[in-house]
Order: structure tokens, then sequence, then C-alpha cells
């Protein structure tokens, strides 16, 4: 695509792609989101609509198109097996090497997957997007990271039951800037979430998935709020990044490319800096 696309387009395409009840994109806002992802892939807004699926509030990338980008990328795969009680497939690339993925009814059963509808009704598909997900991840992860398919958020909600933390009293000030109490998993301590001030994690959470919603919700809370000016939201969005330094200096440089992507897409700055970054936990008193 050689010319961005105005953001008001981008809006006025997403409303009309919200009203037409197609694609799983079911708000003006999710459309908006999913089509600056395309444009800043280089590519032209409308085909977030063809690509993604918004599946339980998370993006999802079909798996056709992921397997377009894995061999638009230089990717092969060949498959070996092609039923519906397996399904494999080699996949191989020339910075991943080669591997063999299978997945078959008796793994989904396990997983306790088989016995929702589309696995029922469509089992071959279902298993051969299973497969082109962990291959591609597997060999080439750059052309997906950060995004599944719609078979693999469908089965996100299969989660231990959850316990609240108890951070008591809570004491309501601007709802532009609070967000609301997070439930933690018990056992996930792996990946906490930190906002300035506070000496002790806000959240944690079972994934990195979760981590990074959690961290934009509060992003978009600050960049959002109108009681803030544009010096103060650019001052918190900075606290943010330095408080949770240390979880962010284990990411990769890709996905911290895409979590400032995601901070512009908010309304945020690209400049966020870790020069200096500090530790605020740590700080005296």
């Amino acid at each position: 695509m050689s010319e961005l696309v105005p953001y008001g387009d981008i809006e006025r395409m997403a409303s009309a792609v919200a009203k037409s009840g197609l694609f799983g994109i079911k708000t003006p806002e999710q459309a908006v989101a999913l089509m600056l992802i395309a444009q800043a892939e280089g590519m032209h807004p409308a085909i977030a609509a063809r690509d993604y699926h918004v599946i339980q509030g998370r993006p999802a990338l079909k798996a056709d198109a992921m397997l377009a980008r894995f061999q638009s990328a230089g990717g092969k795969i060949n498959w070996t097996c092609y039923t519906d009680e397996e399904v494999t497939g080699e996949f191989s690339h020339a910075q991943g090497g080669v591997v063999t993925i299978s997945w078959t009814i008796n793994m989904a059963r396990v997983a306790g997957l088989a016995g929702k509808d589309n696995w029922r009704n469509f089992p071959r598909a279902m298993l051969r997007a299973r497969c082109i997900s962990e291959g591609i991840r597997t060999v080439f992860p750059g052309c997906v990271v950060g995004t599944y398919t719609p078979e693999e958020t469908e089965s996100f909600d299969n989660k231990p039951v959850r316990k609240m933390k108890d951070m008591g009293e809570v004491v309501q000030n601007d709802p532009a800037t609070t967000v609301t109490e997070v439930v933690i998993e018990e056992g996930s301590k792996d990946h906490s979430l930190f906002v300035p001030g506070a000496e002790e994690a806000y959240g944690a959470y079972s994934n990195k998935g979760e981590w990074f919603e959690a961290y934009l919700t509060m992003i978009g809370r600050i960049t959002n709020s109108t009681k803030l000016n544009s010096l103060q939201k650019r001052e918190k969005v900075q606290g943010m990044w330095d408080v949770n330094g240390v979880y962010l200096d284990g990411l990769s440089s890709i996905e911290k490319a895409r979590l400032r992507s995601a901070i512009v897409e908010l309304g945020g700055t690209a400049e966020v800096s870790t020069a200096g970054a500090k530790d605020e936990r740590n700080e005296p008193a």
C-alpha cells in the first residue's frame, strides 16, 4: 500500500463493517483497531475485515490468512495426513527449519474441545487450523506474532476458576483513568502488572496476552481522560512503561515494537523510552 488512508475514512469504513454484521466485528471501535493494525502492517485497512475475526473481544487472524502470510514469506507446507481423525503437516522455512505437526481428535478431546459444535461438524477443518497455527509459530513466528486463529480464541474460555485479590477498599477518583479491579489466577505470578506509586502488583495474569490486554487498557484510560492535559498523559504513559521495566525487558524487540504501536493507536506516543527507567517499587519512601 503506497498511501496511508486518512483516519476519517477508516472510521467510515469501520462503521459500515460493524453495521454489516459480518466478520464477527460488532462495534466500530473493534473495526477501527483492526484496520489500524492492518495499515501499520502495510495493508489497506479494509483487509482487516477479510483476514480477521473478533472472538470474545480478541482479534483473531483467520487460519487461511495466517497460512497465506507464511507462504508469502517463503514458508512451505506439505500435508501428509488429512482426515476427520487426524491432520498432519510438514512446515518448513529457511529461518526456522522443518517441523512436523499433528493434531488428532483424541488430542482435541483431551483439551476439552471436541464437544463444541464446530469440532463436531467440521473436525478436519478445525484440526487443520490448529496445525497451521502451531506449525507457523514453531518455524516462523514473525509473521503471526501476537495473533491467534479464531479456533484458538474460542477455547480461551477454558480457564481455571479465578479468585479475587484482596486489595482493600477501592476509592473511585477519575473513571477515565481507573481500571476495574483485576482478578488473578491462583499461582500465576509470572505476568504481574504494576502501576506507578504502588509497591505491590496491581494484578497478575496467566499469560502474556492477558498482561498486554490489561496494560493497554490502562494506557487507553489514560489517553482518553478528560481531566489530564497532554503533558500529564505523556508522563503517565511513560510512568507505566518505567514501573513495568523488569517485565518489558523480558520481551523481544518485535513484541516491544508491537506494544509501542498499540500505544500509538490508543493515542499515546511512540517515544516511550527505557533510558533511565527505574523500578519505583524499590525506591525509598
